[in-house]
């Protein structure tokens, strides 16, 4: 079988990307499967990750991305499209996003097999949390959107919640509910020897500047510190695409404060290390897009959460 997984993917660094790492990484494994991942570009050449078979067609915020997909389509020829999706996946321009999600219709009507992991659904989405000017245009769009990929012959979705509202409010059948998962081969032990080994880190990880903010956990670290002043506060990520400057701004004003440590962009073969040496993560989020794969990573290495008392992370507690 010959399937075209589309996907952000290493070494880009767009939503979604680590998480297409992994499909495609079980994809490879199975003998029967040929696997070509259709990718988006970086904005600089980097070599390619071993072993994957990787066409860069495709561009983020690009108005020709569904041309172009389709195109490489009709030369591969594959039996099953996979599409890996965020409702931004192909754009932060509302039309080029929009776009952009029309491809696996367009794909199934060129007699492909479609199939969508869909990792959220608009219709959860604190459009205003998020810094979305016109919410009522979002949500009407996403509404479309959502209409258009469930015309896919197949839809996943992480969570229970998320399959009922798409088959109460759309009527629609054809989807499953599969897990997130850990995103590792298997579980790690904790490490409890690096827990407090010569600090407790408190690890923060995220994409920031929206619905994920620091200063609230700021102020709390500090209560925290003021305490237990054997205490480090590690933040990890950049910003969120609608937020440029966000974390250089927040580092700025914490200049001087060697508690607190800004890691910038952290590669997939650092994750392991970073979270084994913290001794919890903090997830200080006022909405929720999704099923978390922060929380998941900090269940593969053992580590605790605090997190905000958000719908979805109920259910991925009660999970």
């Amino acid at each position: 079988m010959k399937i075209c997984l589309v996907t952000t993917f290493p070494p880009s660094q767009g939503g979604l990307s680590e998480y297409g790492l992994h499909l495609a990484e079980e994809l490879r494994r199975n003998p029967f499967i040929t696997l070509t991942i259709l990718a988006d570009r970086t904005s600089t050449p980097q070599p390619e990750l071993e072993g994957y078979d990787v066409q860069r067609c495709w561009s983020f915020d690009d108005p020709s991305t569904a041309l172009r997909l389709l195109t490489t389509l009709a030369k591969l020829k594959p039996d099953v499209v996979w599409f890996n999706l965020l409702f931004s996946t192909f754009g932060r321009k509302p039309l080029n996003a929009f776009m952009g999600l029309l491809t696996p219709l367009f794909a199934r009507l060129s007699g492909r097999y479609t199939h969508v992991t869909l990792h959220h659904l608009m219709d959860t989405v604190d459009l205003k949390d998020a810094g979305i000017r016109h919410p009522r245009f979002y949500r009407a769009a996403g509404a479309v959107a959502t209409r258009m990929l469930l015309l896919s012959n197949s839809v996943s979705v992480l969570m229970p919640g998320y399959r009922r509202i798409l088959s109460e409010k759309y009527g629609h059948e054809n989807v499953h509910v599969r897990s997130h998962g850990v995103l590792t081969r298997r579980p790690e032990y904790p490490d409890f020897s690096r827990r407090g080994n010569p600090e407790h880190r408190i690890l923060a990880f995220g994409k920031w500047g929206t619905y994920k903010r620091l200063e609230l956990m700021l102020d709390s670290f500090q209560a925290v510190a003021n305490v237990l002043p054997n205490t480090k506060l590690i933040i990890a990520g950049g910003d969120h695409p609608q937020a440029a400057g966000y974390v250089k701004s927040v580092k700025e004003k914490c200049a001087g404060n060697p508690a607190i440590e800004f890691t910038g962009y952290v590669h997939e073969d650092d994750l392991p290390d970073l979270f084994q040496s913290c001794s919890v993560a903090v997830m200080p989020y006022s909405s929720s897009t999704g099923c978390s794969g922060v929380a998941h990573l900090a269940c593969a290495y053992g580590v605790p959460i605090v997190c905000a008392d958000l719908p979805d992370f109920r259910q991925m507690a009660d999970g």
